[in-house]
C-alpha cells in the first residue's frame, strides 16, 4: 500500500475512534427494548448480503434499520446499531479471514455515516428552513450512501491507482435508488409508528427481503452479462490465437521455402534478407497496404524458388550464360509463381513473383507486361534485387561499389525500372543499405557438407570404367608422375628444413619457410600465431587479407588456431570466417572459404599454430595435412630459437626493472646522437639525475619498495619525454635523458620540469 493510501486509512479510522467516543459520551437511550428490537432487526438485515461486482465486498439491507434509527433513536444508539451491523455483514459466512485493518477502516467508516446522517435529520436550521420530514429523511439517505462508498471507492482507486469517480460509479451508484427506496419506506413505518407505536418497524422485515431480492436479480443480471462478455472476449481471443496460428504457419511455410531456395543457391542467403528490407521500406513510403506488404514481404524471400527448376551448373556457372542456359533460366518466375499457388496464401505473393523479371518498358519475360501493368510488388522487387545483386559477390563477378550499382540503376530507370522506385532508392539508399546490415536473425543452414557414412551402393550399382589399357614393356605414365612428384617434393623439404635454420630473424625465417612451402602447398594466405598468455597472437601473415590476420589476437581454445593450440591437434578445412570474429569489428571479414591450421610444437610443448588459408571451398587435402605435419615441428623448433634470440637481444639493451634503456644502451645512444647533432649543428643536453635518500627507502622499507619507487619513477620521466628525447637507467637510482633541440639556455626549465615529474 502507497503512503498516501496508508495515510487516508489512518485519518478515516482517527475519525471512527472519534464518532465512537462521542456516541459512548453522549449515550441516551429511552427504551431499551425497542433499541434491542432494532439492533436484532438490523443484525438480521446485515446477514442479508449479496457481493458486489468488480470489487471484493459486500453489501446489505441493513441501512433501513440505521435509517429508522436515524429519525426514532438517540446519535448514540444510531452508531451502535450501524456499527454492529457492520460486523455481522463482515464477518458473517465469510469465504476469507479478513484483514485487522480493513475492518478497522470499515468499522470507523460506519460508525462516520451514522452520525453524519444523524447529525443532517436532526440539524436544526434544516427544521427552520422549513423541510419537512420526507426531504429530511431524503437528504439522511444521500448523506448515509455518499459517506459509505465513497471513501471506500477512495481507497480501492488509491490501493489499484484508478479513477476514484470511476470505482464509484462502476461498484456503488447502482444501489443508490435502493436507498432511496429505503429512505420512503423508513419514513413511512415512521409515520406508521405515530399511530400504531414503534413496533410497526418489524413489518418492515418483508419489505427488506423484497430489496435484497432485488439486489440479488439485479446482480445475477449484471453477472449474466458480465459472463457473456467475458465469453465473447474469450471467442476473440480465440479468434486472435487462430489468426496468428495461420500466419505463423505462412511464415514456417516461407522460411521452409527459403531453405529450399538456399539448397539450390547458397548465395541467396543474405541477399533475400537485404531484399527484403529494402523493398518493405520503399512499399511502406509508396503508400501499399498492409496485405500488399505482407505479399511483398514474402515475395522478397521467395521470388527466385522456381530456380528449384533450373540445372544447378546453370545457377552456379562462374561465367556468362549462353542463349539455351537463359533460355532455362528464363522459366524459374513462371515455376515459381506455379509452386506457390499451392500454398494458398492470404496475400497475392503470386503475381509478384511471377512478374518479377518484367520491365518497365515491356521488353521483360515472361509475360512482356509493360509500365502499371507490372504488380506495383514487382516493379520494386525488380530494382532493389538489381541493386543488392550489383554490389554482391556472384559466381561470376566481384560485387561493385554501392555507388557504382546505384548508378547503374538509375541509367535505366523508364527502360528496366519503374522511375518512381529509382527515385526514391536513389534517395534512400544509404539509409537502406545500414538497415540491411543490421543482422537479421539466423536460419537454419542446411547440411550440405556432411557426409553419410551408411550406405554401401545405390541399388543399381555403381558406375563401372574400364582400365586404362597397358602398353607391355612399359609402366603407366601416372606411376611416373608419382615418382618424379615425390622426388620434387622431398627435394623442396629438404631445401626448406635447410634454409629455415640459416637465420636467427624471426620475419626472415618465416619468410623463407612461406616461399618454400608454397612450391608444395597452394594457399592463398598463410599466417604463424605464437601463444602469449591466454591468446595467440598473429606474429607472422602473408598473402590475401595478411593485414587482416596480422591483427587478429584469439584466445585460447577459440576460433580455429585458439583451438589448435589448445587441443594440439590439426584441423583440416575449417571455416576461416570464426578468426576475424575475435576483431570485435563488423566491418572486417575475409573471404577465405577453408583453412589448414597445425600445432607449431618446441622443446617446451605448443607455442603457436601455423594457419593456411585459401579462397576455395574445401581447399585442403589429407595430403597437403601430410606435408604440412611433416615439416611442422622442424619450423617450431626453429621459431622457437628465434624467439629466444629475440628476446636475448632485447635484454641485452633493456633495463629488466624498468624497462627502459640500459647503460649499454645509452652509450651507443649518445655515441650516434653527438655524432649526428654536431653534424648538423643541433643543440643536445645530457641530464643526469639520481634520487636523494633513495638508500634509506631500502634500508627502512626493503629493496621491494625501492624497486617500485624506481618503476614509477622511470615511469614519469618517460610520460614527459618528446618522442625525439631520450630516458635510460644508469644504474642503481641514476637516471640519463639527452634532449635534443633545446638551446642551452633553456636547459634550467628543463630540469626544473623533471624535477616536477619526480617529485
Amino acid at each position: 500500500m502507497r503512503p498516501i493510501a496508508k495515510a487516508y486509512v489512518a485519518c478515516v479510522i482517527l475519525l471512527g475512534t472519534f464518532a465512537f467516543a462521542q456516541a459512548y459520551a453522549a449515550w441516551h437511550c429511552e427504551s431499551r427494548l425497542r433499541f434491542a428490537i432494532y439492533l436484532a432487526l438490523t443484525l438480521i438485515g446485515s446477514s442479508l448480503k449479496i457481493t458486489l461486482p468488480t470489487v471484493n465486498g459486500t453489501m446489505s439491507v441493513s441501512f433501513f434499520f440505521v435509517l429508522i434509527s436515524i429519525a426514532q433513536l438517540s446519535m448514540g444508539e444510531t452508531i451502535a446499531i450501524g456499527g454492529s451491523g457492520f460486523l455481522v455483514q463482515y464477518f458473517w459466512r465469510i469465504k476469507s479471514k479478513p484483514k485487522l485493518v480493513q475492518a478497522a477502516f470499515n468499522l470507523s467508516l460506519a460508525a462516520v455515516a451514522a452520525a453524519i446522517a444523524w447529525r443532517l435529520f436532526n440539524w436544526g436550521w434544516l427544521r427552520s428552513a422549513g423541510l419537512e420530514f420526507p426531504l429530511m429523511m431524503a437528504a439522511a439517505a444521500v448523506a448515509y450512501f455518499l459517506v459509505n462508498t465513497i471513501p471506500v471507492g477512495a481507497i480501492i482507486a488509491l490501493t489499484e491507482d484508478k479513477s476514484v469517480l470511476r470505482v464509484w460509479r462502476d461498484c456503488y451508484l447502482w444501489a443508490f435508488p435502493y436507498y432511496l427506496l429505503g429512505a420512503a419506506l423508513a419514513g413511512a413505518l415512521y409515520w406508521g409508528s405515530k399511530v400504531a407505536g414503534w413496533q410497526v418497524a418489524m413489518l418492515g422485515l418483508p419489505s427488506l427481503y423484497l430489496i435484497y431480492r432485488s439486489y440479488h436479480t439485479y446482480l445475477k443480471r449484471l453477472n449474466d452479462e458480465k459472463r457473456a462478455a467475458e465469453d465473447q472476449r474469450r471467442y476473440a481471443e480465440d479468434q486472435r490465437r487462430y489468426a496468428e496460428s495461420i500466419s505463423d504457419l505462412h511464415l514456417r511455410t516461407i522460411e521452409a521455402l527459403a531453405l529450399a531456395i538456399e539448397a539450390k543457391d547458397q548465395t541467396t542467403h543474405d541477399h533475400l534478407q537485404r531484399v527484403q528490407v529494402y523493398a518493405l521500406e520503399i512499399g511502406r513510403e509508396m503508400g501499399l497496404t498492409d496485405v500488399e506488404l505482407e505479399a511483398l514481404r514474402a515475395a522478397s524471400v521467395l521470388h527466385d524458388i522456381g530456380k528449384l527448376a533450373v540445372p544447378e551448373h546453370i545457377i552456379s556457372k562462374p561465367g556468362k550464360l549462353t542463349v539455351e542456359e537463359f533460355d532455362k533460366m528464363k522459366i524459374h518466375p513462371i515455376v515459381g509463381a506455379e509452386i506457390l499457388e499451392h500454398v494458398c496464401f492470404p496475400y497475392p505473393v503470386v503475381p509478384i513473383v511471377r512478374s518479377h523479371h518484367e520491365k518497365w518498358d515491356g521488353n521483360g519475360y515472361p509475360d512482356g507486361l509493360k509500365g502499371d501493368a507490372i504488380p506495383t510488388g514487382a516493379r520494386i522487387l525488380a530494382a532493389v534485387d538489381c541493386l543488392d545483386a550489383l554490389a554482391s559477390d556472384r559466381q561470376y563477378r566481384r560485387a561493385i561499389p554501392l555507388d557504382d550499382a546505384l548508378a547503374y540503376v538509375v541509367k535505366e530507370a523508364g527502360a528496366r525500372f519503374d522511375p518512381k522506385v529509382v527515385e526514391i532508392l536513389q534517395r534512400r539508399y544509404q539509409e537502406l543499405n545500414s538497415k540491411a546490415d543490421v543482422k537479421a536473425p539466423d536460419r537454419p543452414r542446411l547440411s550440405r557438407d556432411v557426409k553419410v557414412t551408411r550406405g554401401k551402393a545405390p541399388s543399381a550399382g555403381f558406375e563401372k570404367t574400364l582400365p586404362r589399357p597397358e602398353v607391355p614393356g612399359h609402366q603407366p605414365v601416372e606411376f611416373l608422375e608419382r615418382i618424379g612428384a615425390a622426388r620434387q617434393e622431398a627435394q623442396i623439404l629438404l631445401e626448406i628444413t635447410s634454409n629455415i635454420g640459416s637465420s636467427l630473424s624471426l620475419d626472415a625465417t618465416l619468410s623463407i619457410f612461406a616461399t618454400g612451402l608454397a612450391k608444395l602447398v597452394p594457399y592463398g594466405g598463410i599466417a604463424v600465431y605464437l601463444r602469449k598468455d591466454a591468446v595467440v597472437k598473429c606474429e607472422f601473415a602473408l598473402g590475401e587479407d595478411a593485414r587482416l590476420f596480422s591483427s587478429l589476437e584469439i584466445p585460447i581454445g577459440q576460433g580455429l588456431s585458439g583451438w589448435v593450440v589448445e587441443n594440439k591437434k590439426p584441423i583440416v578445412n575449417g571455416n576461416p570466417a570464426v578468426e576475424p570474429g575475435y576483431l570485435n569489428d563488423p566491418d572486417k571479414f575475409t573471404r577465405m572459404r577453408s583453412a589448414l591450421a597445425v600445432p607449431l610444437e618446441g622443446v617446451s610443448g605448443v607455442l603457436g599454430a601455423l594457419t593456411l588459408y585459401d579462397p576455395g571451398k574445401d581447399a585442403f587435402t589429407r595430403d597437403h595435412l601430410r606435408i604440412v605435419m611433416a615439416i611442422s615441428s622442424k619450423l617450431g623448433v626453429t621459431i622457437e630459437n628465434a624467439v629466444k634470440y629475440q628476446q636475448a637481444e632485447h635484454g641485452a639493451v633493456l633495463d629488466y626493472l624498468t624497462h627502459l634503456p640500459n647503460a649499454r644502451a645509452l652509450f651507443m645512444h649518445l655515441q650516434s646522437e653527438v655524432h649526428d647533432c654536431r653534424e648538423k649543428g643541433i643543440p643536445l643536453i645530457v641530464l643526469v639525475c639520481d634520487l636523494d635518500g633513495f638508500k634509506a627507502v631500502n634500508d627502512r622499507l626493503g629493496h621491494l619498495e625501492g624497486n617500485r619507487l624506481l618503476q614509477v619513477l622511470a615511469a614519469a620521466l618517460r610520460r614527459q619525454c618528446r618522442p625525439q628525447d631520450y630516458v635510460a637507467r644508469m644504474g642503481g637510482d641514476e637516471f640519463a635523458i639527452t634532449v635534443r633541440g633545446v638551446p642551452a639556455c633553456d636547459a634550467g626549465a628543463i630540469v626544473e620540469r623533471f624535477q616536477n615529474a619526480a617529485s
